[in-house]
């Protein structure tokens, strides 16, 4: 992480814990918005940029979003290496990302660095940059999906809304509840530091994933006919849950795919372009299976064989 502007310790994936050994993670640093002056897209493509990881399931959410909502030929995007590094997240030459000759920085945290000269904090994808103010306006994912879909809606049009006012108060409460039980709740499993925390996190995630198998009997979204940010929020765990949570996190009870709701769900979801192609399972799987305090062998399993594997990002796109 950065201290006063310098890198001062290696990536560790565990931020911080409590006194019980609760995983806890950091609030993001930068949550500006953005007011356009101008829908003309050809002269925002050279002003905003985001910066993303396929294997992050936050960073993910921005890239469907932009997808979904016409943003690819307005704001360019960089793939880091789907591995952090004792340097954290940084751009070589992985396949299906953004080769270090074509970015402008080696590591994610000269970002961070070139905002704020003494940042001190992590330095974490996503990262919408600004580049005629030569700074992050946010790295904050869901005030970056909210970003495209409210302050760029004059320069997109998109007949989809992702947050639409009457929704508002169910789906902010629908985020709240999946975000600490399974969004997080998985991260809070496979980063806990005691037995207790680990099995708190554990009744969290498969009491909500329960939850949601019966909320999804009788509706084809998360809000019911509409989707929304919370399809978009609940998919990027539920794509990663078993080919990397439910063994890495030891979040086993069961597969995603052993619940007949939320794989008709995934499945459903996966069947648009915009969802599929942002999902790469290389770069998930090599990168949750990097983690050396999880996986000190760095061996990336093989499996599992799930249906829907066919429909994702395999390669370069």
């Amino acid at each position: 992480m950065l201290v006063n502007g310098k890198w001062s310790r290696d990536w560790d994936p565990v931020q911080k814990k409590d006194a019980e050994g609760r995983f806890i993670r950091e609030d993001s640093s930068f949550r500006d918005r953005v007011t356009l002056e101008s829908a003309d897209a050809s002269e925002l493509k050279q002003r905003f940029h985001l910066y993303v990881a396929y294997i992050c399931p936050w960073a993910t959410r921005t890239l469907i979003t932009r997808s979904l909502l016409g943003l690819e030929d307005v704001i360019d995007v960089s793939v880091v290496e789907p591995f952090l590094t004792d340097l954290g997240w940084r751009f070589k030459d992985y396949p299906s990302s953004t080769p270090l000759v074509e970015s402008e920085v080696e590591y994610i945290h000269q970002l961070y660095t070139r905002t704020k000269a003494d940042y001190t904090g992590r330095a974490t994808v996503p990262v919408l940059w600004d580049n005629q103010q030569e700074r992050i306006v946010n790295n904050e994912s869901a005030d970056i999906v909210r970003i495209f879909n409210e302050d760029f809606r004059k320069v997109h049009q998109s007949s989809i809304d992702l947050y639409p006012e009457p929704l508002r108060d169910e789906i902010d409460a629908f985020n709240e509840r999946i975000y600490h039980s399974l969004n997080n709740g998985v991260y809070r499993a496979g980063f806990a530091s005691s037995q207790s925390a680990y099995e708190e996190a554990y009744t969290d995630v498969f009491d909500c994933l329960d939850w949601l198998e019966h909320l999804l009997g009788d509706r084809e979204y998360a809000m019911g006919d509409d989707l929304t940010e919370s399809d978009i929020r609940l998919f990027v765990t539920l794509v990663r849950f078993d080919v990397a949570y439910h063994g890495l996190f030891k979040t086993n009870k069961r597969q995603i795919a052993d619940y007949l709701n939320l794989s008709a769900y995934l499945e459903q979801l996966l069947s648009m372009e915009a969802f599929a192609k942002n999902t790469n399972i290389d770069h998930i799987k090599a990168g949750y299976y990097s983690i050396k305090a999880l996986n000190p062998k760095q061996i990336i399993p093989v499996g599992p064989e799930l249906e829907w594997l066919p429909l994702v990002n395999h390669g370069d796109q």
